[in-house]
């Protein structure tokens, strides 16, 4: 951040013009405003970054790593809010809520509670990536623990559990969908179409059935001039008003084990869905409340990281490949192959993706073809969790919970 100490101070009275002069050194101290990602996708809960001048391309040997981490097994993703980290981890039937120092990786507190692991068919344990809002820390178990610690202390503040206190039925694989904080409410994937509390109370807002939920965070969006929450139930896109829960447009997706985990986009009077399985994707158009298909595919099949859309094209994961396809008409437009189930996220027209196998990628955010940038082995094993840019530096998560934290800050 550069304030350029003007000459049309000249000709103003001295002592405001030295006042000016200090004033802007100070600025300058200070740097650029902090690129915080302080929950699940980002501020604005698309996946997209608005920080630049990170680095794109590194020496062979990759990015250095400026910390590493062990927080147990899990798939939670990282919160970056005021120089601090937060992530989610599960070790011995026991979740973890860590807090680190974002420059060194220093543990500043962890509150713990009792939770399953829970393996199915996969390792298990934590789901949902913590969301910082207004000095807290929301999280949510699989089984329905709904948790509110102090943001710099570590102290609880309030716990429920929505299944015994709500009668609401857990999802197969458990809750997985990250808290969204949307004015005085915090609004939760669980029910049939979502259940929300007061902020500082906690006491239930409204609630929209019993069912079973999906899998996805809540979107929120502005859509026909009113706020709403795009929801994925079990076989359901479900948009209902922010303030009250009431149903605006509905749309039926069943898929194979009701698996609805991607969290879908809403664009204008369009919106997105897909789901893996072999099931695919869905461009909707809706007219008054009436949704209509405008094109279906099944070349992109998000088993559980969400697709982007940056400048009428998507970028995504189709299982276990990387693919671009057009917003208007589905025609995939490049693919590569060797991704795995991975996850991305973007940031200045980058992608910056995490492969199956621990590969971090930058590429360029275009359809004509998969450009890559940069690429290093930064993890082993199987890495399913989106990576996340903060503040010049990488956050990149491995199931069994190793963590690690790589400088991408402008070199001089």
């Amino acid at each position: 951040m550069k304030i350029p100490l003007a000459t049309g101070f000249q000709t103003m009275n001295p002592n405001l013009s030295r006042t000016c002069a200090v004033l802007a050194l100070v600025l300058l101290s200070q740097g650029a405003p902090a690129a915080d990602w302080n929950r699940f996708r980002g501020p604005d809960v698309n996946g997209i970054s608005q920080e630049t001048g990170w680095q794109t391309k590194w020496p062979v040997e990759g990015p250095k790593q400026l910390w590493k981490a062990s927080v147990g097994v899990g798939f939670s993703s990282v919160s970056v809010s005021q120089g601090r980290v937060y992530t989610l981890g599960n070790s011995k039937d026991v979740d973890t809520v860590f807090c680190f120092d974002a420059a060194t990786g220093a543990v500043l507190w962890k509150y713990s509670y009792p939770s399953p692991l829970d393996p199915k068919f996969y390792e298990g344990g934590t789901s949902c990536t913590p969301t910082v809002d207004g000095g807290r820390v929301y999280t949510l178990s699989k089984s329905g623990d709904f948790i509110c610690v102090d943001a710099a202390k570590g102290t609880l503040i309030r716990s429920n559990n929505v299944t015994k206190e709500l009668g609401l039925k857990i999802p197969t694989w458990g809750f997985a969908g990250s808290v969204l904080a949307e004015g005085n409410l915090l609004i939760l994937n669980a029910g049939s179409a979502g259940t929300a509390f007061d902020k500082t109370t906690g006491a239930v807002v409204w609630k929209s059935g019993e069912g079973e939920s999906g899998y996805a965070t809540p979107l929120p969006a502005d859509w026909a001039g009113e706020r709403v929450v795009a929801i994925m139930g079990a076989q359901t896109l479900n948009v209902v008003k922010v303030p009250d829960g009431g149903k605006v447009w509905s749309f039926p997706w069943k898929t194979e084990y009701d698996v609805n985990a991607a969290a879908p986009i809403l664009h204008g009077d369009q919106a997105f869905v897909s789901s893996g399985y072999g099931h695919g994707a869905a461009l909707i158009k809706v007219t008054g409340k009436q949704p209509a298909v405008v094109w279906e595919t099944k070349k992109m099949r998000n088993h559980f990281n969400s697709s982007i859309l940056w400048q009428g094209f998507l970028y995504g994961v189709d299982e276990g490949q990387l693919s671009c396809l057009d917003w208007q008409s589905g025609e995939v437009k490049w693919t590569d192959t060797k991704f795995g189930k991975g996850s991305l996220m973007m940031a200045d027209g980058k992608l910056i993706a995490l492969s199956e196998k621990g590969e971090l990628i930058i590429a360029e955010a275009n359809p004509k073809a998969f450009k890559v940038l940069s690429r290093a082995q930064v993890l082993g094993g199987k890495c399913w969790t989106v990576p996340v840019l903060a503040n010049g530096r990488v956050y990149c998560r491995n199931a069994k919970g190793d963590l690690v934290c790589l400088d991408l800050s402008p070199q001089p």
